[in-house]
């Protein structure tokens, strides 16, 4: 079982930037791929950006790329992701998810998930 828990989210003015941080439990965070998606009401939720096991591969949706950044430290078992220049259509409920058997850019591919938190971007 792994437990996962956002933090950082809020309210935040068009351009102005915001950093989720998403802490795990568990021994084997290093041995697993992390995500961050996201969902916004009445749409389906949808991949933001992805970091493999060591960090070294990551991928980006192209709404955020170049404004957002994913990183991870294993040694802290803590994923984040930092957002730049957001704008309104950023807003949303942000998740971090855990995939046990690597790096996925598949949703379903997820095994464990966190609460979420809300960011909300103000015009």
């Amino acid at each position: 079982q792994v437990l996962l828990v956002e933090s950082g989210g809020g309210l935040v003015q068009a351009g102005g930037s915001l950093g989720l941080s998403c802490a795990a439990s568990g021994r084997t965070f290093s041995t697993y791929g992390m995500g961050w998606f996201r969902q916004a009401p009445g749409k389906e939720r949808e991949l933001v950006a992805a970091i493999s096991s060591g960090g070294g591969t990551t991928y980006y949706a192209d709404f955020v790329k170049g404004r957002f950044t994913i990183s991870r430290d294993n040694g802290k078992r803590t994923v984040y992701l930092q957002m730049n220049s957001l704008e309104p259509e950023d807003t949303a409920v942000y998740y971090c998810a855990a995939d046990t058997s690597g790096y996925s850019r598949r949703l379903g591919q997820y095994d464990y998930w966190g609460q979420g938190t809300q960011v909300t971007v103000s015009s």
